[in-house]
This record gives C-alpha cells, sequence and structure tokens, in this order.
C-alpha cells in the first residue's frame, strides 16, 4: 500500500534506505485515478524493495512547488534522498517498473 506524503513527512519518506516511487496527483485530475491502481499495483508488488508514496498536489503544495510539479500526474524517483528520474503524465506500468529497475 503506498504511504500518503504530506508536506510534513516527505523528506522521511525519501531519506528511506529503499528507491522511493511518489505519484504527484489530485482527486480532480481524470489522468491521475488512471494511473493510480497502476501505482496501487507497484506498492504491493514492490512492497521490501520500493517505497511508494501518493503526494496529493492541492494538499501538499509546498512539496509540489519545491519540486516543480507543474503538471500532473507526475512521478518523481529517488534513490538515496535524491531526484533522479521524472515522467510526466500517464505512463504504463512496464515504463515505471522499467525504471524502477535501474533503482532497485
Amino acid at each position: 500500500m503506498a504511504k500518503v506524503a504530506t508536506n510534513a513527512n516527505f523528506s522521511e519518506i525519501i531519506a528511506g534506505g529503499l528507491p522511493v516511487l511518489v505519484d504527484f496527483w489530485a482527486t480532480w485530475c481524470g489522468p491521475c485515478r488512471v494511473l493510480s491502481p497502476t501505482v496501487d499495483e507497484i506498492a504491493d508488488e514492490y512492497a521490501g524493495k520500493v517505497e511508494v508514496a501518493k503526494c496529493n498536489v492541492d494538499d501538499a503544495d509546498e512539496i509540489a512547488m519545491q519540486y516543480r510539479i507543474m503538471s500532473i500526474p507526475t512521478l518523481l524517483y529517488f534513490k538515496d534522498g535524491q531526484l533522479v528520474d521524472r515522467t510526466v503524465g500517464l505512463v504504463s506500468k512496464e515504463d515505471i517498473v522499467e525504471r524502477l529497475s535501474k533503482l532497485i
């Protein structure tokens, strides 16, 4: 299950020992709703290998501004607390898995 990323806990989430996938989304975003089940599947399938978090841009505006989230859905990929990759828009599960495999 994906964690909920907020302004308060974001740095803690990305600083963990595992690679991290963060899904930036909003309730009013249709493509975000389409991508959400895929992100949930990845969270379940990669439990213990990758930390997965979801960050609602309406609730965590500071983080969205810090990482220059201009369009959603945006997926950010972190390793050792550092941003290493980003995708914007709908992406396939295969694309996400391929990017994560480079971090594990």
